[in-house]
């Protein structure tokens, strides 16, 4: 792997239009696309068309790429590379879905997370196609265009286990990348939602001790959390 310093100037060179620059870049962290990659293989893409796109979320990560961020450049490449292959089987996935239902779901999503902040619930079926005068089949359809048909976090058996977990064991790269796309799954949460996995799970209080602190009851936070840990998961996915 490159210096810290010697990716830097690569980045420098490669945006001011040297394309050998580019390409050395890219041939050094291709071990880091490739282990992002591993995660899309049973989407029904092929491995080649899987790696030619997370090779240009590097790309980008490389153009857009500034010291003044903060970070090391692998860090701010992994949600880039995660993000083309996921914008991708979003988008031209198997299931193809009209622009308008696209473009509804992601209105739903929307209303919903104002509706969440507004009421500390979700809204029901009824009153999402009550907002936006659909039926709830519309709603429901329009829902689950945006979801992928398969998760590494769907149950598979009646213990609750999720698929994942009949993965084999990860090594240091891959670990390195989970915590890199779970610290960017938390950075985009809600400042209430952030508030309360971080005290879950980095303080360790119960949720009795997050309601206390939150303002709300148990239950509340029960459901909250149960809804929390269900987004990110499905990001991670």
């Amino acid at each position: 792997m490159l210096e810290f310093e010697q990716t830097v100037q690569l980045i420098q060179k490669a945006q001011k239009g040297d394309k050998v620059a580019a390409e050395e870049l890219v041939a050094h962290n291709m071990p880091l696309v490739k282990s992002i990659v591993k995660r899309y293989r049973n989407t029904g893409i092929e491995y080649d068309d899987l790696l030619q796109l997370g090779s240009w979320g590097l790309y980008k990560a490389i153009m857009n790429f500034d010291v003044t961020f903060g970070v090391r450049f692998s860090t701010y490449a992994v949600p880039m590379i995660a993000g083309e292959i996921k914008r991708h089987i979003r988008d031209e996935g198997p299931i193809k879905i009209s622009r308008q239902t696209k473009a509804l779901a992601t209105q739903i999503n929307r209303f919903v997370e104002e509706f969440r902040h507004a009421n500390t619930r979700d809204p029901s079926i009824d009153e999402i196609a009550a907002h936006f005068e659909i039926t709830p089949y519309d709603a429901v359809f329009a829902m689950d265009s945006a979801q992928m048909p398969i998760s590494l976090y769907e149950k598979y058996d009646e213990d609750g286990s999720y698929l994942i977990d009949a993965i084999q064991t990860k090594d240091e790269t891959e670990d390195m990348i989970d915590l890199i796309m779970l610290r960017q799954c938390l950075m985009e949460l809600p400042e209430r939602d952030r508030k309360i996995i971080l005290l879950r799970y980095y303080r360790d209080k119960t949720q009795m001790e997050v309601a206390k602190i939150m303002g709300v009851s148990q239950v509340q936070i029960s459901r909250l959390e149960a809804k929390i840990l269900a987004l990110i998961r499905a990001k991670m996915s």
